[in-house]
């Protein structure tokens, strides 16, 4: 922002600020809430030093975002949320029909049922081979006998042996037969499974808590597979990316105390931590104010807001709003009054 534009409405707020600062009612809470609104904002346009030790730099609140997308083609029977709906894990945001596969899965059903069958029959064949197995090895020892005795003749004797070798080869195919009919049961079942499985997939449910940042598709549209239905922001994952120069980035470490200041709500003070610091450095990005900061090479810094108050504030949360991060490159500096934590 060029500062010849700032001069006009700082003067016009510390204007503001004379009236708001005169003598107030007891009990004015109004007054004071706009006093330290306005003080806080006066602050801000003129770029207070910091206390040594501090850092402050511009950022935009940000959150994770989870793309909703369909695993497997069809048409979108129906949306279930809109555009800045909260949802929960596992909740179902869209419904994906597929005639197609429910007709496959009627199929593969039927298949099953062709196979436990097959299957039925062959252990049923098992048994009369084991029977006929068992009279034709009967038949044959009690020949051994008769042929030894010279009661049978030599040719009646084989005849029965061919037998008896017959019937326990046809036992074997019946015994294989049943083995394939096993797997032909377990190929149908599975892939009953494999349809049922895509039909659980066709809707489609939330993978964790969040609020619907964008429908990307509508009611009656065709969709292929991986195609975005939905984005979700994570609202447990909400952070403010800062930009430093290396003397202040260089201190920091993860995990390190953080604080942050939102422009709409200048008198709150929002605890937050270190999450990532970049290892390689950058020109700072066009979004930061002035020409100046954006010729400077400087490290990219997440501020990570403390999980319970984003659970605590959670329907406060917005995306895409300003403001400063504070941090701190001397960790035994204490924080000053002004950044002491303050919530509504």
């Amino acid at each position: 922002m060029n500062w010849s534009l700032r001069r006009v409405p700082l003067c016009a707020i510390l204007l503001a600020a004379g009236i708001v600062l005169a003598p107030q009612p007891a009990g004015a809470e109004p007054a004071a809430g706009a006093r330290s609104r306005l003080m806080s904002l006066i602050n801000r346009l003129r770029g207070a030093t910091m206390p040594e030790g501090i850092a402050k730099s511009n950022g935009r609140i940000e959150a994770t975002q989870i793309d909703v997308a369909a695993k497997y083609p069809g048409r979108i029977a129906k949306l279930s949320v809109k555009e800045g709906d909260d949802v929960s894990a596992g909740q179902v945001v869209a419904t994906i029909s597929s005639p197609e596969t429910e007709a496959q899965l009627r199929g593969a059903q039927a298949q099953v049922l062709r196979a436990k069958k097959a299957l039925a029959e062959a252990v049923a064949l098992i048994a009369q081979r084991r029977s006929v197995l068992t009279f034709a090895e009967t038949d044959f020892n009690r020949g051994k006998e008769l042929v030894g005795k010279g009661y049978m003749t030599k040719q009646v004797f084989d005849q029965r042996k061919a037998a008896a070798d017959a019937a326990r080869a046809a036992l074997d195919a019946a015994v294989a037969q049943e083995d394939q009919a096993k797997f032909a049961v377990q190929s149908a079942e599975a892939d009953v499974q494999r349809l049922e499985a895509m039909l659980v997939d066709l809707v489609l449910r939330a993978p964790r808590d969040g609020r619907v940042q964008y429908r990307l598709a509508r009611e009656g549209e065709v969709v292929g597979a991986g195609t975005r239905v939905l984005t979700l922001l994570d609202l447990a994952d909400v952070y403010m990316t800062i930009y430093l120069p290396a003397a202040q980035a260089g201190p920091l470490a993860l995990n390190d105390e953080a604080r942050i200041i939102l422009d709409p709500v200048p008198q709150y003070v929002v605890p937050a931590t270190i999450s990532f610091v970049a290892a390689d450095a950058q020109f700072t990005p066009k979004s930061v104010e002035t020409a100046e900061e954006r010729e400077k090479l400087t490290f990219r810094i997440k501020l990570q807001i403390d999980p319970q108050v984003l659970k605590t504030y959670r329907k406060r949360v917005k995306t895409g709003v300003r403001g400063l991060g504070f941090v701190r490159t001397k960790p035994d500096v204490a924080w000053p009054a002004d950044l002491a934590v303050r919530l509504p």
